[in-house]
């Protein structure tokens, strides 16, 4: 019989899941930091694959502490906390799970514009005091607006699509145009934000997108703005962002993701304007369990001699 691959997980796994693994595998289960720092101090020479998540990543010294480790694996898109200049150097190889909750991110972020152009956090409680419609400002409609995507991968085009169900005017910012598409093509951020009555941001984390919103770029949006973020918490500068929504530099936001995670960003927890929600725009039964499946498909076929299903 043959020896089982010795995997690290360092995210938290559903039982279902967990269980599954540790019939194909020998698991070592550390989803939190005391736990990961124990397993790989003491059994580090053990493991030859690792199952992370882009918020939490891997480093160059938690890989040179595993000699036997040949491949990382996030579950979903982000991998912005591995050392991937790392990992090449050491011959390991990094995957994804690339495209298996894109379709969940993009109805949260969608249900995120909405709840924040609508107003629902400030109606539900209005609400619930009492107060009848003729007593409160008229929100907008979010239908025939303008919606700028910082980031147009897939995720970014899978809200473009859902934004043209809206009859929105889409347009949007990366490093470089999409020949490919029709959408509007703004230079930079502060360019597509002037332009937009709704800002998203779905671009990737990591050094290169951090504080990409500004105080500059919030003053663009507008009085009238709005700003959504399901991309990662760094994008955003929320000092900037509670200073913005609190003078009424931009009209409100809907934010999924926060630089504070897992504590919740306490610069706005006492802002009406603002719906916040726990980093949950990717999580479905349907999401994870396809996450899942694609971390079993990259370890099966990164072992099997296949190639990883989804690799960088």
């Amino acid at each position: 019989m043959l020896k089982k691959k010795s995997i690290l997980v360092l995210t938290t796994l559903i039982p279902a899941h967990l269980s599954k693994l540790e019939e194909l595998y020998a698991v070592t289960y550390a989803p939190n930091d005391a736990a990961r720092k124990a397993a790989i101090a003491s059994r580090g020479r053990e493991f030859e694959a690792v199952l992370t998540i882009g918020v939490i990543g891997l480093t160059a010294l938690e890989m040179a502490s595993m000699p036997r480790l040949e491949l990382v694996c996030c579950m979903g898109a982000g991998y912005e906390q591995i050392d991937v200049a790392a990992a090449k150097l050491l011959g390991i190889e990094v995957a994804t799970g690339q495209g298996t909750n894109d379709a969940c991110v993009a109805d949260h972020a969608f249900g995120l514009v909405i709840a924040a152009m609508r107003g629902f956090r400030q109606l539900d409680r209005l609400c619930r005091n009492g107060v009848w419609r003729t007593d409160i400002p008229h929100p907008p409609n979010v239908s025939g607006k303008s919606i700028g995507i910082l980031g147009l991968g897939t995720i970014g085009q899978k809200i473009a699509n859902r934004a043209t169900g809206f009859d929105m005017l889409i347009g949007y910012h990366n490093r470089n145009p999409k020949p490919q598409t029709h959408f509007q093509y703004f230079g930079s951020v502060v360019e597509l934000a002037e332009w937009s009555d709704v800002l998203v941001c779905a671009t990737p984390g990591g050094t290169a997108t951090r504080h990409l919103i500004s105080e500059k770029v919030l003053s663009a949006l507008g009085p009238t703005g709005f700003l959504v973020n399901i991309a990662r918490g760094s994008v955003v500068d929320t000092n900037a962002l509670a200073a913005a929504l609190r003078d009424g530099v931009i009209a409100g936001a809907g934010i999924d993701v926060y630089e504070s995670e897992p504590l919740p960003p306490q610069v706005l927890m006492d802002l009406d304007n603002v719906i916040v929600t726990p980093h949950m725009a990717g999580w479905s039964p349907e999401a994870t369990q396809a996450s899942f499946d694609r971390f079993l498909e990259n370890v099966e076929g990164y072992f099997s001699g296949n190639g990883a299903v989804s690799p960088l």
